[in-house]
């Protein structure tokens, strides 16, 4: 062995062997915790969860009734209004168990603690018993909310394979239309819906016509869930038969009225109809977005003509529009959580964004420019936390 060679003593055995094992064994936990995920995508989820946890407490603040006291009793009081918002989301037996763990951590910094060994007192410093105490409280507390996070979360996965089955995952063959769509829900579960599909002619005609339905239920989560699941049961009981579209929506609505509890979970939906052998494309908006429509040359369009949401007046008549697409023609529609996506600086992509990207975007199939126009999206928002519901519908003339 040479001189400079220290990989092994006179033994034969290796000095950095027992280092090797413990950075080894660090760097494998550290994997297994982060889930190999870069330190700043790390400080970026926690940025982002700190914003949304705080979001959520902050809202049970009155800002108008401190905005204008000093400034240490308005810190005294925001501190109090954000200590009451956290302990009233705990069930009354945590509540009291979480008081406990902070009554215990004030005795940590001033009571004396000591053990009794035979005839021996023995101080144990900083008051370590209290601390122990404290810390284990506050982390038994933190398991029981970590186990009914648990629960929930896999209700919720539960929940969101079942919204999967609910729509479509693949696109319907129809000639000279090439169709893509996708939806990301803010959370597990989201209430926007789209479907694509083929029914019969209305006015008895052998040929079919391809319908194109996105929709949004106000609200976010289980709630909007649910709806969006009896939207989708609705809608597809009316399509079994040949309906019109105009009959389609009217029925959609007298359901959703019966259902939207006064008019506070109404849906906003976009319809359309289009008949593949002439490319006539009828529609009939519900409150929703308009859609844009991209000529061949370039021009956008807005489909603008639109109503009141579903579940708002029962027995409305909808208005409908109209438009022909040539070849070429590329149709988006959307829900508003595309255009309020938002960046780190809660600045949201707009509209206006969404017509630049579908003026300048790939000539290409309908699945192309989707994962286009999502790459987009993301490139804009910089894996910041969204709060509402994204879905795109892409059609393109062939």
């Amino acid at each position: 062995m040479e001189a400079g060679d220290t990989r092994q003593d006179s033994g034969g055995h290796d000095p950095l062997h027992g280092p090797r094992r413990f950075f080894d064994a660090l760097g494998n936990f550290w994997q297994r915790v982060t889930e190999g995920l870069e330190i700043q995508v790390l400080w970026s989820q926690f940025a982002s969860e700190a914003r949304a946890s705080y979001s959520l407490y902050t809202r049970e603040v009155d800002w108008d009734a401190i905005r204008h006291e000093r400034r240490l009793r308005r810190f005294l009081k925001i501190s109090r209004a954000l200590f009451w918002a956290m302990l009233m989301k705990l069930s009354p037996a945590r509540r009291v168990f979480l008081l406990i763990a902070l009554a215990l951590a004030v005795l940590a910094l001033s009571a004396t603690a000591t053990i009794q060994a035979g005839k021996t007192t023995v101080a144990i410093p900083n008051n370590f018993l209290y601390v122990v105490l404290a810390v284990g409280a506050l982390v038994f507390l933190l398991a029981l909310e970590l186990a009914d996070r648990v629960t929930m979360k896999r209700d919720l996965e539960i929940a969101r394979e079942i919204q999967h089955w609910l729509v479509p995952s693949q696109p319907p063959q129809v000639p000279g239309a090439d169709i893509a769509f996708t939806s990301r829900p803010a959370n597990t579960v989201g209430g926007d819906y789209y479907d694509a599909f083929l029914m019969d002619s209305a006015d008895g005609a052998p040929r079919k016509r391809l319908m194109m339905v996105v929709a949004d239920v106000a609200g976010k989560s289980v709630p909007a869930a649910l709806l969006m699941a009896t939207f989708q049961a609705s809608l597809r009981s009316l399509t079994t038969s040949s309906i019109s579209l105009a009959a389609l929506v009217a029925g959609m609505n007298r359901y959703a009225s019966a259902h939207s509890l006064g008019g506070r979970r109404y849906t906003t939906a976009f319809f359309a109809e289009l008949d593949p052998s002439t490319r006539a494309l009828s529609y009939i908006s519900a409150g929703h977005n308009p859609p844009l429509l991209r000529r061949a040359s370039g021009r956008i369009e807005r489909l603008e003509i639109t109503n009141l949401p579903l579940g708002i007046k029962p027995g409305l008549e909808y208005t409908s529009g109209s438009a022909t697409l040539g070849a070429g023609d590329v149709l988006l529609i959307f829900t508003d959580g595309l255009i309020e996506s938002l960046n780190a600086a809660e600045e949201e992509f707009g509209e206006e964004r969404v017509a630049v990207w579908l003026k300048s975007a790939p000539t290409a199939s309908a699945e192309i420019m989707l994962d286009s126009l999502l790459a987009t999206v993301d490139g804009f928002t910089g894996g910041a936390r969204q709060h509402d519901d994204l879905t795109c519908l892409i059609l393109r003339a062939g």
